[in-house]
């Protein structure tokens, strides 16, 4: 008798503290973009696989730009993933790496099928429709949106992300549910409300949010606060086992 392998999904989202990076980027920086020391993002992301429990080279990163390319990767890649926002893979013991510091970490999985996603959903990715890109990504995989679960971590809160009335009116049109108004009572965006109820409307099945705002947890790096700063990262793999 075979006995099918299980697929156990997991998800793990950081924080600033535990690495090696100096001020402004202290302490548990990932981003190799942002003027921070790049020993100290090596030793950084060296200790992310050694916490996670793979090897450096299996974790997948991207150069990300704000833009809405979807790329489907079957293995190791030794450099960043050039000129895309989103991740997609059905191989196990890949883990796909999304970096933060305001803008909205996305990680999607379909455990039954085995595809999972990880996005980049800044206010320019999400009302330009890089969630529903993804969505079509792994549909085309094998996965099946009602059984499609997503997790939305860390990112800047409708609270305290203030932006200009007609940028708010522009992404409410083309996000719905995004717009909200601030705690100074000022035009504000809730990018996370607005990719949960696109989420819901595509017909998926299960969607989970991190409370925490970026700009008013110090524990997290946000662009917004304080600039220069680092990046936290979303990551989510695949285990198997009988």
């Amino acid at each position: 008798m075979t006995i099918a392998p299980t697929i156990t999904v997991r998800r793990v989202t950081t924080t600033r503290a535990g690495g090696f990076s100096a001020p402004p980027y202290d302490s548990f920086n990932l981003g190799d973009h942002v003027g921070d020391d790049p020993a100290a993002v090596r030793r950084n992301r060296d200790r992310l696989a050694d916490g996670i429990g793979l090897p450096p080279e299996r974790l997948v990163w991207m150069e990300q730009i704000h833009g809405r390319a979807v790329e489907i990767v079957d293995g190791p890649r030794s450099e960043p993933v050039p000129a895309t926002d989103a991740l997609v893979t059905t191989v196990p013991g890949l883990a796909l790496v999304v970096l933060t510091a305001d803008c909205v970490p996305v990680l999607l999985s379909d455990d039954e099928a085995g595809v999972i996603a990880a996005v980049h959903a800044g206010r320019i990715g999400a009302r330009i429709g890089i969630v529903p890109r993804v969505l079509e990504a792994m549909v085309s995989a094998g996965a099946r949106l009602d059984r499609v679960g997503a997790f939305l971590g860390p990112a800047a809160s409708g609270r305290q992300y203030e932006v200009p009335a007609a940028m708010r009116a522009d992404v409410e049109a083309h996000l719905p549910g995004s717009a909200t108004t601030t705690v100074r009572g000022t035009p504000g965006l809730d990018l996370r409300a607005g990719i949960s109820r696109q989420l819901t409307e595509a017909g998926v099945g299960a969607i989970a949010v991190d409370p925490r705002c970026t700009i008013e947890d110090r524990t997290l790096f946000s662009h917004r606060r304080g600039a220069p700063t680092g990046r936290i990262a979303g990551v989510i793999w695949m285990e198997t086992g009988a």
